[in-house]
């Protein structure tokens, strides 16, 4: 991963503004209300080198660090819409496990497609039994020449029902930590179907899924890394996935503000703006007071990681400090829009919806203060 200069982001902060301008802003709404958004949107932005963020260039990547996804993450929060994020940038937790874990072939044979926008990857790690206790999943994959038998079900996945790849923790060995693998399952495998969620409170336009595997035959070739070893590459995903949540929740929060600001300026109540009022400029002031020392740990801990660090600790404290954050400032705003904030078409009304599916994906609130507290021998 490509650490850039100030140049270099300022640039990036440009195309993905006018790509989310010109492509995204005159048709979120519709997509949100439609339950989804067009297939073609992975290819535009596959082209643009947006996809390919901090993946080898000779994989179809583009140069880029973890700023540079901190950037991604606060253009795109300007649509108000966490689940077109969501799900056009699935590959971000589906995608590493393979370039971390796989062979050389396994990374030209899966990525440079799905960075071109031409397939869609996902992850599949949760289970209906349960989410954050990866160590007793119970997706079982047993060995049959050269294929793995997969029997087991995933769900909340993201991507899930139009994803080309999908890499999947399984069960190939012993109870607990020892006994996992990963996988890449085709589309097109036999045994293996998709059911849509489609009732959530927030992400609509994102693709949700539950997987099931019914006696699915996957090629031995599709085994990443070594048989039993997967469960590091899995904590290796949960680390980046978490800081992505965290900069998601920050610049939401920041779309909050930036939204009531403007709404409480032209908003007149008793002949005056509403802005003029201080209880509402001190709200203003309580936002932008937990936004600012949260986003300034985020850019920090972002400069350690391409440093070279895993401060695994703060990056859990961070996750629970920026979802803290965004739901304080989702529930601000529509109290200052006040009606208008709980009808559809506010972004504050839509983040309000959205809040609790970051301080749960990628590790719950309640997980990641019990890891940290480990990771600090409390």
């Amino acid at each position: 991963m490509s650490v850039l200069d100030d140049a270099d982001r300022d640039a990036l902060r440009g195309t993905l503004r006018a790509f989310i301008e010109r492509e995204v802003m005159p048709h979120i709404d519709a997509w949100e209300e439609a339950g989804g958004f067009p297939r073609e949107l992975y290819q535009r932005a596959g082209e643009l080198g947006i996809l390919g963020l901090g993946y080898p260039e000779e994989l179809g990547g583009s140069p880029g660090d973890s700023t540079a996804i901190i950037i991604l993450c606060e253009e795109f929060a300007r649509t108000g819409a966490g689940g077109l994020i969501a799900g056009l940038c699935s590959h971000g937790i589906g995608l590493p496990p393979i370039l971390n874990l796989g062979t050389d072939e396994q990374k030209r044979r899966f990525i440079p497609d799905v960075l071109a926008g031409r397939k869609i990857a996902a992850l599949a790690v949760t289970e209906p039994s349960g989410g954050s206790d990866v160590a007793n999943l119970k997706t079982v994959a047993r060995r049959d020449g050269d294929h793995f038998v997969v029997h087991g079900s995933k769900t909340f996945i993201t991507s899930g029902m139009r994803a080309d790849y999908v890499t999947i923790a399984v069960r190939t060995g012993p109870p607990g930590l020892g006994g996992i693998s990963m996988l890449v399952v085709e589309a097109d495998t036999p045994g293996f179907t998709r059911t849509a969620l489609d009732k959530k409170m927030g992400w609509w336009c994102s693709d949700t899924a539950t997987l099931y595997f019914d006696e699915c035959r996957v090629p031995v070739a599709n085994l990443l890394g070594e048989e039993n070893h997967g469960f590091l590459g899995i904590m290796q995903n949960f680390n980046r996935e978490r800081l992505m949540l965290a900069a998601m929740a920050v610049a939401f929060a920041q779309v909050c503000l930036d939204e009531s600001v403007a709404y409480a300026r032209q908003r007149e109540t008793f002949g005056k703006p509403l802005i003029t009022r201080q209880v509402i400029r001190h709200k203003l002031v309580d936002m932008a007071t937990r936004i600012h020392p949260v986003r300034t740990w985020l850019y920090q801990l972002a400069q350690r990681i391409d440093a070279g660090e895993w401060p695994i600790a703060e990056i859990c404290m961070l996750k629970n400090a920026a979802t803290q954050c965004v739901e304080f400032c989702a529930k601000e705003g529509v109290q200052i829009f006040g009606g208008a904030g709980y009808l559809r078409g506010a972004k504050v009304e839509r983040i309000y919806r959205e809040t609790k599916v970051l301080a749960i994906g990628g590790g719950a609130e309640e997980i990641m203060k019990d890891l940290a507290a480990k990771q600090l021998g409390f």
